[in-house]
């Protein structure tokens, strides 16, 4: 079970974009997250008719290592780490290890 999925609400903990709050759009290969409108960079891009996709400077996320986010506890109102419990009917959920809130129910 991974301890951030997409649609999590992260924030950046180092580098460029450090502070920035964003969702995960996507996972990557387990160690690399894509955040939306964080790590933006402009990439020069070579037209394709096949592809039916045009040239010029395109504006573009970037994957981040997983260990420079931190997911966004709206109740501390602060950067959290996750664990992990066991409920009663046997379900493993992620929960924040600040305050042992659960994320999902």
């Amino acid at each position: 079970m991974r301890k951030i999925r997409k649609g999590d609400q992260v924030v950046v903990l180092a580098g460029r974009d450090k502070g920035a709050r964003g969702t995960v759009i996507e996972v990557l290969g387990g160690d690399r997250v894509l955040v939306e409108n964080v790590n933006r960079v402009k990439k020069h891009q070579r037209p394709n008719p096949q592809a039916n996709r045009q040239g010029g400077i395109i504006d573009k996320e970037m994957p981040l290592p997983v260990s420079k986010v931190a997911i966004w506890n709206p109740g501390a109102k602060k950067a959290d780490r996750i664990g992990f419990k066991k409920l009663a009917d046997g379900r493993k959920v992620r929960c924040f290890r600040s305050n042992g809130e659960m994320l999902e129910a």
